[in-house]
């Protein structure tokens, strides 16, 4: 009952923000991207709560905390000190900075503008549709079953509920709301987090017993042979810190920056968030070990460990019934904070990169924004449709967004706002061999190794651009001084 009554308010609270978030929208500006007047506590608790979903808090800390042990909170660091206060440090200030001067909103947009190119906008915004629809598809997929198993709810109509709210909040207050939504899940994903994980800890003997316990076991557990190299360890954290350095959803967050004073306080909070939950995730998937032995893990039909069952087992035989409640609110704020940005960068795709920027350029504010609150419910059907569909290649997809959005972006975007020696034929080749090479490495060395193929797909383009760069034709000094200003 407790469970199903935190639910309700959180869900009441979701739509009432979205309610009140729609009078503050008349704009495109708006409904993208807040009237980029976001501050420090706003921009960083968007950016953290897009970055870390329930992947990280089931998936990741399940596979990755009985695999690698303590060799996981690797991860967590990484992710706090790259996948947050670097790439705040590097790319807060340039990209905002740019992106007002160009007077751009979306990633496509910004290509366009500071290359010169009239198609790199609309191969951009394919991208995009292309690997992102599937993925909200995947999360909304995940959530319904996360819903039919803890509060013992059909999975369509638990599909249902997470639509609407997701589509009223979204489709009526666009960024605004989002980021105000970001802001009270952010508080949540921080006290769940750490509730659990004392919870857990306790649970488990206390913080020093519980962490001799599996440096005593986790090597019969994991023998030598099964346990990661240090190349697997190492190209995790690349993937999964500098990954979100090229990936649309999370650049957005730099756009909507109020001024330059936001980002170093947005800096330090963001980094804070960060660290808080990437340990707090990953601590308890360590402690696994003293929970289970391995012939007690979950296991699939075919006798394979089943890691995502891990961390639900292990909270639903540890965690008292409010707090898995609080736990279960923790995950679906990950997961709808991510939903939500990924939905809006999807439906800006169409709105103002393909039809605004092509088929309509004339289109008026209000006309813009009808048009992205009804593109935004296209797309959150779309994802519901295909959620209830079980299609092999939406899995492919989803594994690969990641390396092919960040391969296809990260160069171009980075070394752009960077080094004005960067051409339009460098762009171009960083997009396309960091989405091929995303491709092709991943068919070709597994899903066991996409993390390493993702971070090759990373680097190649920052190679390929500056090579390309350097034997062909320069941007124009007009376009060049109104980006870097000067």
């Amino acid at each position: 009952m407790s469970s199903l009554i935190l639910l309700l308010v959180y869900l009441l609270v979701m739509i009432c923000v979205g309610v009140w978030s729609m009078k503050k929208t008349t704009t495109l500006q708006d409904y993208f991207l807040g009237g980029r007047s976001c501050g420090p506590w706003v921009s960083a608790f968007a950016y953290g709560t897009t970055y870390f979903s329930a992947v990280v808090f089931i998936g990741f800390a399940g596979k990755q905390g009985w695999l690698f042990g303590f060799n996981s909170l690797w991860i967590a660091l990484g992710n706090a000190i790259f996948g947050a206060f670097l790439a705040w440090i590097v790319l807060g200030k340039k990209t905002r900075n740019m992106t007002q001067r160009l007077n751009t909103m979306t990633m496509p947009e910004f290509l366009e503008a500071r290359y010169e190119s009239d198609h790199m906008k609309m191969i951009a915004a394919v991208l995009i549709f292309v690997f992102l629809l599937p993925y909200s598809a995947s999360v909304f997929k995940g959530l319904g079953n996360l819903f039919e198993s803890t509060f013992h709810i059909s999975y369509d109509l638990a599909l249902i509920i997470l639509v609407a709210v997701t589509g009223i909040y979204l489709v009526l207050g666009g960024y605004s709301a989002v980021t105000l939504t970001d802001f009270i899940q952010g508080f949540i994903m921080i006290a769940g987090s750490i509730a659990v994980c004392l919870v857990i800890t306790f649970k488990a003997g206390g913080f020093k017993s519980a962490i001799d316990s599996v440096n005593g076991i986790y090597n019969a557990h994991v023998p030598l042979a099964q346990q990661p190299s240090a190349l697997t360890i190492a190209s995790l954290v690349f993937m999964t810190s500098f990954g979100t350095w090229g990936m649309p959803q999370m650049v957005q967050k730099f756009y909507a920056v109020k001024d330059e004073k936001v980002i170093p306080k947005a800096t330090i909070i963001c980094t804070f968030f960060a660290l808080i939950i990437g340990c707090c995730a990953y601590f308890p998937g360590v402690l696994s070990h003293i929970f289970f032995k391995p012939e007690e893990l979950p296991r699939l039909a075919s006798g394979s460990i089943d890691f995502d069952k891990i961390m639900p087992t292990l909270f639903t035989n540890n965690v008292p019934e409010l707090l898995m409640a609080v736990m279960m609110l923790l995950i679906l704020s990950a997961s709808m904070s991510s939903l939500a940005s990924m939905i809006l960068v999807s439906s800006s795709a169409i709105t103002i990169d393909l039809y605004k920027g092509y088929l309509n350029k004339d289109v008026s504010e209000k006309q813009s924004v009808t048009m992205m609150r009804i593109m935004s419910s296209i797309f959150i059907l779309a994802t519901y449709f295909i959620s209830r569909m079980q299609i092999g290649f939406i899995v492919t997809l989803m594994s690969l967004s990641w390396g092919v959005l960040s391969g296809a972006f990260m160069a171009p975007y980075i070394l752009g706002i960077y080094w004005k020696r960067v051409t339009k034929a460098g762009a171009y080749a960083g997009l396309y061999t960091g989405a091929a090479t995303a491709v092709i490495l991943t068919m070709t060395m597994g899903a066991a190794n996409s993390p390493l193929a993702a971070s090759i797909a990373i680097v190649v383009p920052f190679i390929v651009v500056p090579v390309v760069s350097l034997f062909t034709k320069p941007v124009s000094d007009k376009t060049l001084k109104k980006a870097f200003g000067k």
